[in-house]
């Protein structure tokens, strides 16, 4: 424990304060390349993880673009939240680790997508727009790039290309594979989301 405080591993005031909560915690670690999320629970004396997602998972869904962009982080916080709830998790609390909150953030991105599953987590004012989440501006900017710069865009892209890809259809990837987490879940999948943050109704598959 001492070691993992030394080496600042560990908030200890943070993680005591979220077990005082009594909640699940939602941990979050986003990566370069992938994004990791576990709801953990706590029984008295040791943690437990009940559920854990990562980008991998999402290449069942069919999914084969950047494993941490603001798009993957979105559909592996849906999918771990829908995940949750099938265990009879409808709340937590969550956990960023010693990464600082940034709004807007990849972070919050999961939070988004997990809340957009039912499952309950206080994050405030902090999610990233729509457009950014069905990755609209990356969209835009490969567009663009590959108008004025071909070499640089072949450079930015190179994953999407050897994926045979397009950049400029990110929002459509997106969106075919949020429906198929969706109708995977569809007793749990709410058919209206309400984002008071944005004060928008997104609407959901039937």
């Amino acid at each position: 424990m001492f070691a993992r405080r030394k080496f600042g591993k560990t908030d200890y005031r943070q993680r005591l304060a979220l077990l005082k909560s009594r909640k699940a915690r939602l941990v979050i670690r986003v990566g370069i390349r992938n994004a990791n999320c576990q709801i953990i629970e706590y029984n008295g004396s040791s943690d437990k993880t009940t559920v854990e997602v990562s980008s991998a998972h999402l290449k069942k869904y069919g999914w084969m673009g950047h494993g941490a962009n603001a798009s993957a982080c979105y559909l592996v916080g849906l999918l771990i939240g829908f995940k949750a709830r099938q265990k009879g998790i409808n709340e937590a609390v969550l956990d960023i680790g010693l990464k600082t909150s940034i709004k807007n953030s990849n972070i919050y991105a999961i939070a988004f997508g997990a809340k957009d599953s039912g499952l309950k987590i206080p994050v405030g004012d902090v999610l990233p727009p729509k457009e950014r989440i069905e990755g609209k501006h990356i969209a835009s900017y490969a567009a663009k790039l590959k108008k004025e710069d071909k070499k640089k865009y072949e450079r930015n892209f190179s994953q999407y290309i050897k994926n045979n890809l397009d950049p400029e259809k990110l929002p459509d990837y997106f969106n075919e594979a949020k429906n198929k987490i969706m109708n995977d879940f569809k007793d749990l999948a709410k058919i209206e989301v309400q984002h008071e943050e944005e004060g928008e109704k997104w609407v959901e598959v039937k």
